[in-house]
């Protein structure tokens, strides 16, 4: 009594088929756009991390060196305008 065969098997698959049948086609439709949209979301967060590592790594340098006071802020906007000009 302790563990189910193959013929208990079948006969559960059997009564579940009968009664959530007719729901089972949706269910496995929706579980698989379900997991498409999941690995689209993979593929395109890591893809979007990177490109915002590399966008935040200049502003904190830049930030940390006027927030010190060092002067290094300002002399790198002087350069810049006389550069523009």
């Amino acid at each position: 009594m302790g563990s189910m065969s193959l013929f208990h098997w079948l006969i559960v698959m059997v009564v579940v088929l009968l009664l959530f049948g007719n729901r089972l086609p949706s269910v496995m439709r929706s579980l698989g756009r379900g997991v498409t949209e999941f690995k689209k979301g993979l593929e395109s967060s890591g893809d979007e991390d990177e490109d915002e590592l590399e966008l935040e790594r200049p502003r904190k340098k830049k930030a940390s060196a006027e927030i010190e006071g060092n002067g290094e802020g300002k002399e790198e906007k002087a350069k810049e305008k006389a550069g523009s000009e």
